[in-house]
């Protein structure tokens, strides 16, 4: 059975008495995170003792669904993780996935010594532009890696970005807010308002590859400033933005 095909019909209560085919391959441990798309839980894989992470969406929740390689459907999300999960180490792999009854199931990679980036930069207050210029670099890769597939991620933001501390490798994960990579405008947003394109704001709609680089500044600039740059009321019409003290020539704004 392919690790893209697992379907099982058994009846789902977390919480409870987990389902016999995840309760065979994995021992669940803590919350990692809650949010509208769903919960995540830290496991681990009771063949190898690999650490994992369980991602667990309501079936109520999934308004898209697609088509995987063997034909067979999908949640859009599974099928654009599918798609990206080549071995490329900048991207979170999916491992397995589950359909039951009331819930989707993801089993997905996870470094044992893991942060997110958001936590990092609050930890620290910004990153020193050392740092953030190799993290950069990193989602860079990933953000092309995606592209390349066919992928358009739409929720680029420090929450969305794992380090693993022991290597120093940055990986995207959630492809919740995802979709099909596309020539032509898109006229429906998903994704973190806060970072969403000008274009969308007074005209609604926006180009995928343009919104993404809108949303990498943004990134960047919070990691070396510290703060979401359109916070406390900031907007496009003030002009330039105020940038911190100390900034390199090279961080700033029109720098060549």
């Amino acid at each position: 059975m392919s690790a893209f095909n697992n379907k099982f019909g058994y009846k789902f209560w977390w919480g409870g008495t987990a389902p016999e085919a995840l309760q065979e391959r994995y021992r669940l441990g803590s919350l990692l995170g809650r949010g509208g798309f769903g919960s995540v839980f830290a496991a681990t894989r009771l063949s190898d003792g690999a650490p994992v992470a369980i991602k667990r969406v309501p079936r109520k929740r999934v308004r898209h669904w697609g088509e995987l390689p063997d034909g067979s459907r999908a949640p859009l999300e599974i099928v654009l993780q599918a798609k990206v999960s080549t071995g490329f180490p900048g991207v979170v792999q999916l491992l397995e996935w589950f359909e039951l009854p009331n819930h989707i199931v993801m089993v997905l990679e996870r470094p044992e010594r893991c942060q997110d980036l958001h936590r990092v930069i609050r930890a620290r207050r910004f990153v020193p532009e050392e740092v953030a210029r190799e993290l950069f670099r990193q989602v860079l890769e990933a953000v092309w890696h995606c592209t390349s597939c066919g992928v358009l991620h739409r929720d680029i933001k420090p929450e969305n970005i794992v380090l693993d501390l022991a290597t120093g490798q940055a990986k995207l994960i959630d492809f919740g807010c995802g979709t099909y990579l596309q020539e032509t405008a898109y006229t429906h947003f998903a994704g973190t308002p806060s970072y969403s394109p000008p274009e969308w704001t007074h005209f609604g709609w926006y180009h995928g590859e343009a919104a993404t680089i809108w949303s990498l500044g943004i990134l960047l600039h919070q990691m070396v400033c510290g703060e979401h740059p359109f916070r406390r009321g900031r907007n496009l019409s003030w002009g330039q933005l105020p940038l911190p003290q100390g900034l390199s020539q090279g961080s700033q704004p029109g720098h060549n």
